[in-house]
Protein backbone atom coordinates (compact mmCIF):
# COMPACT_ATOMS: atom_id res chain seq x y z
CA UNK A 1 0.00 0.00 0.00
CA UNK A 2 1.29 3.42 -1.51
CA UNK A 3 1.35 6.48 1.36
CA UNK A 4 -0.99 8.48 -0.64
CA UNK A 5 -3.52 4.90 -0.18
CA UNK A 6 -2.76 5.38 3.74
CA UNK A 7 -3.46 9.13 3.69
CA UNK A 8 -6.22 8.65 2.24
CA UNK A 9 -7.64 5.83 4.78
CA UNK A 10 -6.77 8.25 6.92
CA UNK A 11 -8.91 10.91 5.44
CA UNK A 12 -11.78 9.11 4.90
CA UNK A 13 -11.74 7.41 8.51
CA UNK A 14 -11.27 11.29 9.66
CA UNK A 15 -13.83 12.51 7.37
CA UNK A 16 -16.62 9.83 8.72
CA UNK A 17 -15.78 10.44 12.44
CA UNK A 18 -16.65 13.88 11.40
CA UNK A 19 -19.90 13.18 9.81
CA UNK A 20 -20.85 10.70 12.63
CA UNK A 21 -20.28 13.69 15.11
CA UNK A 22 -22.51 16.02 13.01
CA UNK A 23 -25.10 14.07 13.13
CA UNK A 24 -24.79 13.83 16.48
CA UNK A 25 -26.07 17.20 17.22
CA UNK A 26 -27.95 17.73 13.88
CA UNK A 27 -31.15 17.15 15.53
CA UNK A 28 -30.32 20.39 17.66
CA UNK A 29 -29.22 22.26 14.07
CA UNK A 30 -32.69 21.11 12.88
CA UNK A 31 -34.67 22.83 15.49
CA UNK A 32 -32.75 26.04 14.98
CA UNK A 33 -34.17 25.73 11.59
CA UNK A 34 -37.60 24.24 12.43
CA UNK A 35 -37.68 27.61 14.58
CA UNK A 36 -36.67 29.76 11.10
CA UNK A 37 -39.57 27.92 8.90
CA UNK A 38 -42.04 28.58 11.60
CA UNK A 39 -41.31 32.47 12.01
CA UNK A 40 -41.40 32.85 8.33
CA UNK A 41 -45.42 31.79 8.90
CA UNK A 42 -45.63 35.17 11.15
CA UNK A 43 -47.36 37.85 9.03
CA UNK A 44 -46.00 41.31 8.81
CA UNK A 45 -49.02 42.70 11.04
CA UNK A 46 -48.38 39.93 13.94
CA UNK A 47 -44.22 41.49 13.56
CA UNK A 48 -45.51 44.50 14.08
CA UNK A 49 -47.51 44.28 17.17
CA UNK A 50 -44.73 42.24 18.93
CA UNK A 51 -42.45 45.09 18.25
CA UNK A 52 -44.38 47.49 19.50
CA UNK A 53 -45.00 46.05 22.58
CA UNK A 54 -41.42 44.92 23.19
CA UNK A 55 -40.83 48.82 22.61
CA UNK A 56 -43.42 50.49 25.17
CA UNK A 57 -42.50 50.70 28.53
CA UNK A 58 -46.53 50.58 29.56
CA UNK A 59 -49.59 48.26 28.51
CA UNK A 60 -50.87 49.22 25.02
CA UNK A 61 -54.79 48.69 24.78
CA UNK A 62 -55.47 47.78 20.94
CA UNK A 63 -57.01 51.34 19.70
CA UNK A 64 -53.01 52.26 20.91
CA UNK A 65 -51.61 49.45 19.03
CA UNK A 66 -53.48 50.52 15.76
CA UNK A 67 -52.49 54.49 15.68
CA UNK A 68 -48.68 52.94 15.25
CA UNK A 69 -50.03 50.34 12.39
CA UNK A 70 -52.51 53.06 10.94
CA UNK A 71 -55.60 50.77 10.99
CA UNK A 72 -57.15 48.58 14.04
CA UNK A 73 -58.60 45.74 11.93
CA UNK A 74 -56.66 42.15 12.65
CA UNK A 75 -54.60 44.07 15.71
CA UNK A 76 -57.05 41.35 17.95
CA UNK A 77 -56.17 38.34 16.40
CA UNK A 78 -52.50 39.52 16.23
CA UNK A 79 -52.51 39.46 19.79
CA UNK A 80 -54.30 36.37 20.42
CA UNK A 81 -51.82 34.72 18.52
CA UNK A 82 -48.86 36.35 20.29
CA UNK A 83 -50.20 34.99 23.59
CA UNK A 84 -50.47 31.64 21.96
CA UNK A 85 -46.92 31.14 21.18
CA UNK A 86 -45.52 32.99 24.31
CA UNK A 87 -47.53 30.53 25.93
CA UNK A 88 -45.01 28.84 28.65
CA UNK A 89 -42.03 30.71 27.60
CA UNK A 90 -39.70 33.25 29.85
CA UNK A 91 -41.80 36.30 28.57
CA UNK A 92 -45.58 35.89 28.37
CA UNK A 93 -47.69 38.25 26.78
CA UNK A 94 -50.75 39.28 29.42
CA UNK A 95 -53.55 41.53 29.45
CA UNK A 96 -54.06 44.17 32.46
CA UNK A 97 -55.91 47.11 32.49
CA UNK A 98 -57.46 46.98 29.28
CA UNK A 99 -54.05 47.05 27.67
CA UNK A 100 -51.21 44.59 26.38
CA UNK A 101 -47.72 43.93 27.58
CA UNK A 102 -44.74 41.66 27.68
CA UNK A 103 -43.42 40.67 30.99
CA UNK A 104 -41.32 37.54 32.81
CA UNK A 105 -43.08 34.53 33.50
CA UNK A 106 -44.31 34.99 37.55
CA UNK A 107 -42.47 31.46 37.71
CA UNK A 108 -39.20 33.19 36.95
CA UNK A 109 -39.37 35.96 39.16
CA UNK A 110 -36.96 34.66 41.97
CA UNK A 111 -34.30 34.84 38.97
CA UNK A 112 -34.83 38.50 39.04
CA UNK A 113 -35.40 39.51 42.49
CA UNK A 114 -31.79 40.61 42.52
CA UNK A 115 -32.00 42.63 39.56
CA UNK A 116 -34.92 44.59 41.31
CA UNK A 117 -34.76 48.23 42.74
CA UNK A 118 -37.05 47.34 46.31
CA UNK A 119 -40.13 49.69 45.93
CA UNK A 120 -41.14 52.24 48.91
CA UNK A 121 -43.35 50.02 51.44
CA UNK A 122 -46.89 50.85 52.02
CA UNK A 123 -48.03 52.09 55.48
CA UNK A 124 -50.76 50.71 57.37
CA UNK A 125 -52.76 53.70 56.53
CA UNK A 126 -51.92 53.62 53.09
CA UNK A 127 -53.09 50.16 52.23
CA UNK A 128 -55.97 50.60 54.01
CA UNK A 129 -56.72 53.76 52.09
CA UNK A 130 -55.73 52.07 49.01
CA UNK A 131 -58.14 49.01 49.99
CA UNK A 132 -61.10 51.20 50.93
CA UNK A 133 -60.73 53.31 47.38
CA UNK A 134 -60.14 50.36 45.42
CA UNK A 135 -63.36 48.09 46.55
CA UNK A 136 -65.88 51.39 47.08
CA UNK A 137 -64.66 54.05 44.70
CA UNK A 138 -65.78 56.45 43.51
CA UNK A 139 -65.40 57.77 47.53
CA UNK A 140 -64.87 60.62 49.39
CA UNK A 141 -62.24 61.25 51.60
CA UNK A 142 -65.13 61.41 54.64
CA UNK A 143 -66.56 58.06 53.56
CA UNK A 144 -62.77 56.60 53.55
CA UNK A 145 -62.53 58.25 56.78
CA UNK A 146 -65.71 56.59 57.85
CA UNK A 147 -64.79 52.91 56.98
CA UNK A 148 -61.05 53.24 58.67
CA UNK A 149 -62.39 55.18 62.24
CA UNK A 150 -60.22 57.33 61.88
CA UNK A 151 -58.78 60.60 59.78
CA UNK A 152 -57.22 60.47 56.74
CA UNK A 153 -53.86 62.47 56.93
CA UNK A 154 -53.37 64.69 53.57
CA UNK A 155 -49.92 62.94 52.92
CA UNK A 156 -51.53 59.69 52.68
CA UNK A 157 -53.57 60.09 49.24
CA UNK A 158 -50.48 62.49 48.38
CA UNK A 159 -48.54 59.72 48.47
CA UNK A 160 -51.17 56.90 46.67
CA UNK A 161 -51.37 59.84 43.79
CA UNK A 162 -47.60 60.09 43.40
CA UNK A 163 -47.33 56.17 42.87
CA UNK A 164 -49.97 57.09 40.27
CA UNK A 165 -52.15 53.93 41.75
CA UNK A 166 -54.87 56.55 42.63
CA UNK A 167 -56.50 59.99 40.63
CA UNK A 168 -59.84 62.09 41.32
CA UNK A 169 -62.90 60.87 40.30
CA UNK A 170 -65.95 62.52 40.00
CA UNK A 171 -67.77 65.36 42.58
CA UNK A 172 -70.13 63.70 44.44
CA UNK A 173 -72.91 65.85 43.96
CA UNK A 174 -73.93 66.70 47.92
CA UNK A 175 -73.23 69.60 50.11
CA UNK A 176 -69.96 71.18 49.30
CA UNK A 177 -69.44 68.93 46.19
CA UNK A 178 -66.33 66.74 47.65
CA UNK A 179 -64.05 65.46 45.33
CA UNK A 180 -64.32 61.43 44.97
CA UNK A 181 -61.35 59.32 44.41
CA UNK A 182 -60.53 56.24 42.15
CA UNK A 183 -57.52 54.06 41.16
CA UNK A 184 -56.04 54.29 37.86
CA UNK A 185 -54.98 51.64 35.04
CA UNK A 186 -51.16 51.75 36.36
CA UNK A 187 -52.93 50.33 39.68
CA UNK A 188 -54.66 47.50 37.79
CA UNK A 189 -50.68 47.39 35.80
CA UNK A 190 -48.84 46.86 39.20
CA UNK A 191 -51.44 44.41 40.92
CA UNK A 192 -51.46 42.57 37.32
CA UNK A 193 -55.28 42.69 37.16
CA UNK A 194 -57.17 42.70 33.95
CA UNK A 195 -59.86 44.79 35.38
CA UNK A 196 -61.65 45.64 38.97
CA UNK A 197 -63.34 42.32 38.51
CA UNK A 198 -60.71 40.84 39.44
CA UNK A 199 -59.76 42.30 42.66
CA UNK A 200 -59.72 39.09 45.26
CA UNK A 201 -63.26 38.07 46.65
CA UNK A 202 -64.35 36.98 49.91
CA UNK A 203 -63.14 33.40 49.72
CA UNK A 204 -59.82 34.75 47.88
CA UNK A 205 -59.11 36.58 50.87
CA UNK A 206 -60.37 34.72 53.65
CA UNK A 207 -57.75 31.39 52.10
CA UNK A 208 -54.87 33.66 52.34
CA UNK A 209 -55.98 34.73 55.91
CA UNK A 210 -56.62 38.48 55.23
CA UNK A 211 -60.10 37.91 56.88
CA UNK A 212 -61.47 36.70 59.91
CA UNK A 213 -62.69 33.37 59.99
CA UNK A 214 -65.87 34.44 62.04
CA UNK A 215 -67.66 36.56 60.01
CA UNK A 216 -71.10 37.36 59.29
CA UNK A 217 -73.16 35.56 57.44
CA UNK A 218 -74.04 38.20 55.70
CA UNK A 219 -70.98 39.70 54.90
CA UNK A 220 -70.45 40.82 51.67
CA UNK A 221 -67.01 42.17 49.93
CA UNK A 222 -68.15 45.51 47.72
CA UNK A 223 -67.89 45.72 44.52
CA UNK A 224 -66.34 48.60 42.55
CA UNK A 225 -68.89 50.53 40.39
CA UNK A 226 -68.74 53.83 37.71
CA UNK A 227 -69.12 57.15 38.52
CA UNK A 228 -72.88 57.16 40.27
CA UNK A 229 -76.19 59.14 38.69
CA UNK A 230 -75.62 61.18 41.80
CA UNK A 231 -72.27 62.30 41.21
CA UNK A 232 -71.10 65.10 38.80
CA UNK A 233 -68.22 64.54 36.29
CA UNK A 234 -65.29 65.22 36.91
CA UNK A 235 -62.90 66.84 33.72
CA UNK A 236 -59.45 66.34 34.41
CA UNK A 237 -57.86 69.67 33.64
CA UNK A 238 -54.13 68.88 35.34
CA UNK A 239 -55.34 71.09 37.97
CA UNK A 240 -57.32 69.34 39.82
CA UNK A 241 -55.60 70.53 43.01
CA UNK A 242 -56.68 73.98 42.88
CA UNK A 243 -60.10 72.87 43.22
CA UNK A 244 -60.05 70.82 46.70
CA UNK A 245 -59.33 72.49 49.61
CA UNK A 246 -57.98 70.48 52.58
CA UNK A 247 -58.75 71.03 56.26
CA UNK A 248 -56.94 68.07 57.75
CA UNK A 249 -53.26 67.97 58.94
CA UNK A 250 -51.24 65.02 58.57
CA UNK A 251 -51.71 63.05 61.31
CA UNK A 252 -49.97 60.07 60.28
Amino acid sequence: MSDDDTEQEIYDAVKKIAQTKYQTIKPEYDLADSADILSQDIDDLERAVEAILFASSEPLKPSEIAEYIGAEEGVGNALARLKRHYKGRGVTLVEVGGGWRFQTSPDLALLLNKHREEPKKLSNAAMETLAIIAYHQPCTRAEIEEIRGVTVGKGTIDFLMELKWVKYGARRRTVGKPMTYKTTEQFLSHFNLSGLDDLPGKAELQAQGLLSANLPKDFEIPKPFSVPNNDLEFEETGNEADFVTDFFTETE
